[in-house]
C-alpha cells in the first residue's frame, strides 16, 4: 500500500504501459484519475481493475486539445480533492524522413507525445505545488538517440526528455520532482507489428542485450518507482528500461561475429 492516499492523473490510460501504470498504482493503494480518447476501451479497462485496493475513475480526452486538457486536469483535481502524481504517458509514431512526413503527419505526432505533457503539466502544476508531487513523463529511447525514419517521434520524444530536465530545474524549489522513463521496445497493441514481421522480430531480438521487448509493467514498475518517496532525491533523470540496448555504441556484436 505504498500509494495509500495518492491521488494520480494518468493519460493514454486504456491500454499499454498506462494501463498497466494504472493497475500498479491501484494495487498500491492509489486513487486514479484514467485517460484517454477511446473512452469504451477506457471504461473497460477500468472495470477490470474494480477489485483492486485503489479506486479508479475515468475521463475521456483527447490529450492534444488544449481545453480538454485543461478540463481533464480541472476535473481530476476536483474529483480527487488535489494532486499528486502526473503520468504523461500519451505517444504516437509515425514513419517517415522529413521528405517523407506531411504538414499533419507532424503535426499529429508532435501534438499527441509533446504538446500534450506542456498542455498537461502547466495545468497540473499548481496542484503539485500545493503538495509537493511529482511527475512522471513517458519519454523513449528515441528521445535519448536518433533512429532511421522516425524524424516526428523522435523529435518529440527528444523534447519530452528535455523538457523532463527543463522543469525538473525550474520546480525543485516548489517540492516537485520531475523525471521520465525512456522505454525501448514495448509489447504493445502500438507494437504488434513489429512482432507480426519476422524480420523486425529477428533484428530487435539480435539488437536487445537481454533478447526480449519489455512487458508493459515491466515499464509500470519503473513509473512506480519515480513516483514513489524511494526516488525522493531522484529529479531530472530521464531513465532507459530497453533491456541494456543504449549501452552498446552502435557497432557490431564482435564476439558474435569473431
Amino acid at each position: 500500500m505504498r500509494f495509500a492516499n495518492t491521488r494520480i492523473l494518468i493519460t493514454a490510460a486504456a491500454s499499454g504501459i498506462g494501463a498497466a501504470a494504472a493497475r500498479r498504482f491501484a494495487s498500491e493503494g492509489a486513487t486514479v484519475v484514467m485517460s484517454d480518447i477511446d473512452n469504451d476501451r477506457l471504461v473497460a479497462c477500468a472495470e477490470a481493475m474494480k477489485s483492486l485496493p485503489g479506486r479508479i475513475t475515468t475521463h475521456a480526452a483527447d490529450v492534444s486539445d488544449e481545453r480538454q486538457i485543461q478540463d481533464l486536469v480541472a476535473h481530476a483535481a476536483t474529483t480527487l480533492g488535489g494532486l499528486d502524481v502526473l503520468v504523461n504517458n500519451a505517444g504516437l509514431g509515425c514513419h517517415g524522413r522529413v521528405t517523407e512526413l506531411s504538414t499533419d503527419d507532424w503535426r499529429r505526432v508532435l501534438g499527441i507525445s509533446l504538446d500534450s505533457v506542456f498542455y498537461a503539466t502547466r495545468a497540473a502544476m499548481p496542484h503539485l505545488i500545493t503538495s509537493h508531487g511529482c511527475i512522471v513523463n513517458t519519454a523513449s529511447i528515441s528521445g535519448l538517440a536518433g533512429d532511421y525514419g522516425f524524424a516526428a517521434y523522435a523529435a518529440a520524444k527528444g523534447g519530452v526528455v528535455n523538457l523532463t530536465r527543463t522543469l525538473a530545474l525550474d520546480h525543485a524549489r516548489d517540492g516537485v520532482r520531475v523525471n521520465a522513463v525512456c522505454p525501448g521496445l514495448v509489447a504493445t497493441q502500438l507494437t504488434r507489428k513489429f512482432f507480426d514481421n519476422a524480420r523486425i522480430a529477428r533484428a530487435y531480438e539480435d539488437a536487445i542485450p537481454m533478447g526480449r521487448a519489455a512487458q508493459p509493467e515491466e515499464i509500470a514498475s519503473v513509473i512506480a518507482f519515480l513516483a514513489s518517496s524511494d526516488a525522493s532525491y531522484v529529479t531530472g533523470v530521464n531513465l532507459a528500461a530497453d533491456g541494456g540496448l543504449m549501452a552498446a555504441t552502435g557497432q557490431p556484436n564482435f564476439t558474435r561475429l569473431m
